[in-house]
């Protein structure tokens, strides 16, 4: 777990990402401030996990993994609304970063969790009520948000008619509320290490001045990471065009940069041997992204007259029913191995070479 102390480039990187902004707003963007951006927006990705898990580790499981989960879902919408705002043809974007979220996090995330838990602990378990529950609100949530779109007909194309769209809204937060309260009240216990116990030995919590400290560090972490990844993404967007990569490829760039802190710390976890702690994060991340961002992403397209094109394409449809159908069975069992990883992890890696050579 992270030292009672702060250490440096928790702070500096983030401090470097202002400083970046600042200098990005009074001049144009150049090659060295251009690989300066990315240096600082990777240092305060990396930062932000730290003062994450600080928090984390103080508020106790599973509260605390809801921590970057809520951090990811900020810097998701956030890079979305601005996009939308400030770029046209981005009635798409919500919906490609979305499910590209779900497809990092459900073969990416947690295939080398497995993998890596695997490798180095031969067999791990978790709690097959858990893992059951957060893949049942997943299906019902992509499904409703995702596939229905296609099929509806009071709007032409993949996209629900305003009233449909404000429908899908509420009942994406009613189904995200509603594991939230099974996750963190109603059966706290399905989510915990199996028979109840830590999963290893832990540090003593941080103090509250500690927690604290990082908290502010968080919020400053996750604002610089959103503003210097609104700059870097018109660059990508460009780099993407002169090589010829379908438009979906932006929204899997921005899903992997906002995952990165969630990432990081599932794999660090399933390392440890804390495969429900991987879980837990891979999945609510998951949940996160669809339950909170397409709510919101919607008010906005409402409030400024936004279209907002929701519906998957087959070729997609099909990646997603073939994710759920082996991620049910993957973690139906509540033991992995390392072969479960390498499934999900060539599910993962034909998805990527598909998306760039469709």
């Amino acid at each position: 777990m992270p030292a009672a102390r702060t250490p440096w480039w928790t702070w500096a990187w983030p401090v470097a990402a202002w400083l970046i902004l600042a200098v990005t707003a009074k001049s144009e963007m150049s090659g060295l401030i251009a690989t300066g951006a990315v240096a600082s927006l990777i240092g305060s990705v990396f930062a932000a996990v730290h003062h994450a898990e600080v928090v984390a580790h103080r508020i106790g499981e599973p509260l605390g993994t809801l921590v970057l989960a809520a951090a990811v879902t900020v810097i998701e919408v956030a890079l979305i609304v601005f996009i939308m705002i400030g770029v046209g043809g981005k009635a798409g974007l919500a919906r490609d970063t979305v499910f590209a979220a779900v497809m990092i996090v459900c073969n990416g995330i947690v295939g080398l969790c497995l993998l890596v838990g695997g490798m180095r602990h031969h067999e791990q378990g978790f709690q097959v009520q858990g893992a059951s529950a957060a893949l049942a609100v997943l299906a019902a949530l992509t499904i409703l948000t995702l596939v229905v779109p296609n099929v509806t007909t009071s709007a032409p194309g993949p996209v629900f008619s305003t009233p449909q769209l404000v429908f899908a809204s509420v009942i994406s937060l009613m189904l995200y509320g509603s594991f939230i309260f099974v996750q963190t009240v109603r059966h706290r216990d399905y989510f915990l290490p199996v028979g109840g116990g830590r999963e290893q030995a832990h540090a003593d919590p941080p103090s509250g001045r500690t927690a604290l400290v990082s908290s502010a560090l968080l919020i400053a972490s996750l604002v610089a990471i959103v503003g210097l990844a609104e700059i870097l993404t018109s660059i990508v967007e460009i780099a993407i065009v002169r090589v010829g990569a379908p438009k979906a490829v932006v929204g899997i760039v921005i899903a992997a940069l906002v995952l990165l802190p969630e990432g990081t710390a599932a794999v660090r976890a399933a390392r440890a041997n804390r495969l429900q702690t991987s879980l837990n994060l891979a999945l609510g991340s998951a949940l996160a992204s669809i339950g909170l961002t397409i709510p919101t992403v919607a008010v906005v397209a409402i409030a400024l007259g936004q279209p907002l094109e929701l519906g998957l394409g087959e070729k997609d449809e099909v990646w997603l029913v073939l994710t759920l159908l082996v991620g049910v069975i993957t973690l139906g069992t509540g033991r992995t191995t390392v072969l479960q990883g390498i499934v999900h992890l060539i599910i993962f890696a034909a998805f990527l070479f598909l998306a760039v050579v469709p």
